[in-house]
């Protein structure tokens, strides 16, 4: 999730992303992404496997931004909220 035009990016694990990005929008938790106002969902990866969707979220989350720009970027170049996607 991000907060762009500002760039905070934010990398998390859901077992129910629909959800979990209605309450990162609604501010309907104190977490990180409330507290720096990221309610747009610009990239998600999927996996059937929670060992597998967590091994992915630490990956990401030790990338450089610039690599974290540049697969977002690949998949969504237009930084396009992809929430309306979800449902």
């Amino acid at each position: 999730m991000t907060n762009k035009p500002y760039g905070t990016l934010y990398i998390g694990v859901s077992n129910d992303l629909a959800r979990r990005v209605s309450e990162h929008t609604h501010k309907l938790v104190k977490s990180f992404t409330q507290k720096y106002y990221l309610d747009k969902l610009v990239y998600y990866d999927y996996s059937e496997e929670i060992y597998n969707a967590i091994e992915r979220e630490k990956q990401l989350k030790n990338w450089c931004r610039e690599w974290k720009i540049s697969l977002i970027e690949e998949e969504n170049p237009g930084w396009d909220d992809l929430y309306e996607t979800l449902l």
